[in-house]
């Protein structure tokens, strides 16, 4: 199974699957199939046996990657983040990047002051609810959680929404991004790794470099 780790359960089957395909094959297939142009900010992870996420090699074939075969499912993410989302050049493209500062948000990945944390949701809700009603804004939030501890920020969150009155889910997930690349964690994502003594570290690669 591969699964678009951000769009709430939208996923996708591709069955039997080739072991003797190369990762950069399969990974192009399902870059084709979601009609995905700006592929070079995308990977697939999968769960090693160690038990660690780790990327697809896109050189090697699957069967030189993948140890077993049961329950196996990779995860398409982002993998590079742009310092400036506006590089992005596809509608397509910004949504995907949305919708993985969505994920990264609500699991805490992605940690922001009360403020950020506030404005980030309040532009999620204008990108999936539409204008300000008041009633409605408490509904939606009371069924669904985008950052830890929402309740103390639902206030906060509604009086931001009704300021982006008008504005479209396209340009409501552009200034999400907006928001978010000036967060410290933005595009910053550890994977544990080992160094040249054998010490556990994590490292990420980011668009200023690797990080340690």
């Amino acid at each position: 199974m591969v699964t678009t780790n951000r769009q709430e359960q939208r996923s996708t089957t591709f069955t039997p699957i080739n072991q003797n395909v190369l990762g950069g094959d399969f990974f192009n297939k399902v870059c084709g199939h979601l009609k995905l142009l700006e592929k070079e900010y995308f990977g697939l992870e999968f769960r090693h046996h160690s038990g660690h996420y780790v990327w697809l090699e896109l050189l090697k074939p699957l069967v030189k990657q993948i140890k077993y075969t049961n329950d196996l499912f990779f995860r398409f993410i982002v993998k590079f983040f742009p310092p400036d989302p506006g590089q992005l050049k596809r509608g397509l493209t910004r949504y995907l990047f949305a919708l993985q500062i969505k994920q990264d948000l609500s699991n805490g990945s992605l940690t922001c002051n009360d403020n950020s944390a506030a404005l980030l949701v309040s532009h999620i809700l204008q990108s999936e609810i539409g204008d300000y009603d008041e009633d409605l804004d408490y509904q939606h939030l009371e069924m669904k959680h985008y950052v830890p501890n929402q309740e103390y920020l639902d206030h906060k969150i509604i009086k931001l929404h009704k300021r982006h009155r008008g504005a479209s889910p396209a340009e409501s997930d552009v200034q999400l991004l907006e928001v978010a690349r000036k967060l410290d964690m933005y595009g910053i994502r550890p994977h544990a790794a080992n160094d040249g003594e054998g010490m556990r570290i994590n490292l990420a690669v980011t668009h200023s470099g690797v990080l340690g």
